[in-house]
């Protein structure tokens, strides 16, 4: 790999924003490497990805999520191809039409929304610090994927973060997007000073598969007019990655290329940091 190549990994990059994602980095001459889970879908990325890649280049890796050893299996599988890494783009994500209680024990939305992420990038914080080493402050990057849906919930209830009592989907899917702000928040000021840049951001109504496992009332709701496609938020991602506005300070929320206001509940830096330290403890259970 060429030393001067910069090294991106995004996440949910088999389909949708993180395909489009991946597809406008590598024409820039990235290297990336993407997170897909469906076999069929990754394999198809990749052979179309790869095949236009010009001066970048493109691999993928095959993960469930919602399984917190695969997600250590691709931090190993990153830190085998590249000694660095630039820009991380936290992109995968879902919702589930019920309650589904994962091979860990955990909540699925939450463990594929909030905790996969969490811990990626805690696994791929040495490859994350080469980088900022190496290269003009302000320029690695971790950006996440959020959600308005993040709107709809007051607070965390930390006496329940995987929503094991009474479960509902959408409010379920909106206390993870909460998280990922607040993850966002808490990483800013923790990675910051090692030249690290933290921000997320909101893809909009985008017609994709992304509400494939929803309920109906989800699967309607992303099937109605007003819709964009996987090109605009992926511009704004692409823009996050690339661009100098979307440096410091970190821990911003954006959509369109804009800085916006989050909820309240998403300023809280209290929240933010009992969040991280409560994912700890639950990782830490699952012996990660």
């Amino acid at each position: 790999m060429d030393a001067e190549q910069r090294v991106a990994l995004v996440t949910g990059a088999s389909s949708g924003i993180g395909k489009a994602t991946a597809i406008r980095l590598v024409a820039r001459g990235w290297q990336v490497i993407g997170v897909g889970r469906d076999p069929q879908r990754s394999a198809a990325a990749e052979a179309e990805i790869a095949a236009a890649a010009g001066a970048g280049g493109f691999s993928m890796v095959r993960a469930d999520f919602t399984v917190m050893a695969e997600v250590k299996r691709v931090a190993d599988e990153v830190g085998s191809r590249t000694s660095r890494l630039d820009v991380l783009v936290n992109n995968a994500g879902g919702v589930r039409d019920r309650q589904y209680i994962t091979a860990d024990g955990t909540e699925a939305t939450f463990a594929a929304n909030h905790l996969a992420p969490f811990l990626l990038t805690r696994e791929l914080m040495p490859l994350l610090k080469a980088s900022a080493a190496s290269r003009p402050p302000g320029t690695t990057r971790v950006i996440g994927v959020s959600s308005t849906a993040h709107r709809m919930i007051d607070a965390l209830d930390f006496d329940d973060l995987q929503s094991l009592g009474g479960f509902q989907p959408a409010l379920a899917y909106g206390r993870a997007k909460l998280a990922n702000i607040l993850f966002t928040r808490e990483l800013a000021r923790r990675a910051g000073p090692e030249g690290i840049v933290a921000q997320v951001m909101h893809p909009g109504r985008v017609a994709s598969n992304f509400a494939a496992h929803g309920d109906e009332g989800m699967r309607a709701y992303m099937a109605a007019a007003g819709t964009v496609s996987p090109d605009e938020p992926a511009e704004t991602l692409t823009w996050l990655a690339t661009e100098p506005a979307g440096g410091h300070p970190g821990g911003r929320f954006f959509y369109q290329k804009e800085e916006e206001t989050p909820a309240a509940a998403a300023q809280d830096d209290a929240a933010a940091r009992r969040l991280w330290a409560d994912s700890e403890t639950l990782l830490a259970k699952l012996g990660c």
